[in-house]
């Protein structure tokens, strides 16, 4: 299947209307907080990457003990 300019055009205004893009970078260096560990976890949970990083962020929103550790974490500098 060819991509034509209508398919482009057509998935150009899908994106612009049905998704946000958020950006996180995470330092190479850093063996447990790059891209292949977070990739790793979310395969053992039979998401990909993106959907897990969804799912994360949206339990910390929930979560009430996540911005107990965040305030911990403030304190602890």
């Amino acid at each position: 299947m060819t991509n034509t300019q209508a398919r482009r055009e057509a998935a150009k205004k899908y994106l612009s209307e049905k998704v946000e893009d958020i950006k996180i970078r995470v330092p190479k260096e850093d063996t447990a907080s790059n891209k292949e560990h977070f990739k790793s976890i979310a395969d053992s949970y039979g998401l990909s990457l993106n959907q897990y990083a969804i799912e994360a962020m949206q339990f910390c929103s929930d979560n009430k003990q996540f911005a107990k550790h965040i305030q911990k974490g403030k304190e602890d500098q």
